[in-house]
């Protein structure tokens, strides 16, 4: 059981330096016109910040 248990830790302990990786998409609006970005298989944050880029000029962008 001690074994198993310490086991288990280890394996959670590893897993959560695994980022998760999905694949986003931007999109952004400005009144009526609005574009969609692919930003492929990223994490979360990454892609956030690669967003924000596009936010320029009275656009808004989120994933």
């Amino acid at each position: 059981m001690k074994k198993g248990l310490a086991i288990f830790a280890i394996v959670a302990f590893a897993s959560s330096f695994v980022a998760c990786k999905k694949d986003y998409t931007c999109t952004c609006t400005s009144g009526t016109s609005t574009f969609t970005y692919n930003l492929g298989k990223q994490s979360k944050k990454n892609a956030e910040t690669q967003c924000a880029v596009y936010a320029t000029g009275g656009w808004t962008c989120s994933i």
